[in-house]
């Protein structure tokens, strides 16, 4: 027994190793079918059931585990899981707490995968394709998160937000989705308005994080691949 925990142990860091960077690239797409896929099909009812959502998470929890290494993670992505099973539930209930459950779920998802994919992205060794898309993919992870802080307010601040009726239906993620993402790139088109302080406020901090993201991070990385090219 005490010869199989090591060996087990090599077998995960050669993995880790071999797909570590290659995962990254895959995480990106994932990320990019639920947030401009799939969601939107599930606004308009095209998708009735939660269930590929679900699918995808168990990938990324199974893809997140090989990036970190950090049981912690796939912890904390199953307990966002509990909670999407749990939204699921309750929306067949038509009960509205579903839209916490949800948000939780997405805050959870945001922090821990934020954090195992920047360790990925900026920690030692060379800056490749996979590292540049796995920054694209902190990128739309930070999106995400802003789209379950932004519920979080609009549920705890009557009318804090113009543009998006807070009732349960599909179209409330779909419309935080869109609203989260013009902030973060600053294209504003005006269709909803921020008008509670703090959802003003929230908007502010993304709307910075947005503009200094690309121009700060990515470019790093884009320098250190000048500087350090593959041999």
């Amino acid at each position: 027994m005490l010869m199989v925990a090591p060996e087990l142990k090599s077998r995960f860091a050669r993995l880790q190793t071999r797909w570590r960077d290659p995962l990254l690239t895959t995480l990106t797409i994932l990320r990019a079918i639920l947030l401009f896929v799939l969601a939107p099909l599930y606004a308009v009812g095209t998708i009735k059931s939660e269930i590929f959502e679900l699918a995808l998470i168990l990938v990324c929890t199974a893809a997140l585990f090989v990036v970190s290494g950090n049981p912690l993670t796939v912890v904390a992505v199953l307990i966002a899981i509990g909670f999407t099973v749990a939204a699921a539930v309750l929306h067949f209930r038509h009960s509205t707490l579903d839209l916490y459950f949800y948000a939780t779920s997405w805050t959870i998802l945001g922090v821990s995968a934020g954090w195992a994919v920047a360790r990925a992205v900026f920690g030692p060794g060379e800056v490749t394709y996979h590292r540049i898309m796995g920054a694209i993919l902190l990128y739309l992870v930070i999106g995400a998160t802003f789209v379950a802080l932004n519920t979080f307010v609009a549920l705890s601040v009557p009318n804090a937000f113009s543009g998006v009726p807070m009732d349960d239906s599909p179209a409330v993620p779909d419309g935080f989705i869109y609203f989260s993402f013009v902030t973060l790139t600053s294209t504003g088109y005006g269709d909803i308005v921020p008008i509670h302080p703090f959802a003003r406020s929230l908007c502010n901090i993304e709307g910075i994080i947005g503009q200094l993201y690309p121009a700060t991070l990515l470019a790093r990385l884009v320098s250190l691949a000048i500087v350090r090219p593959r041999a």
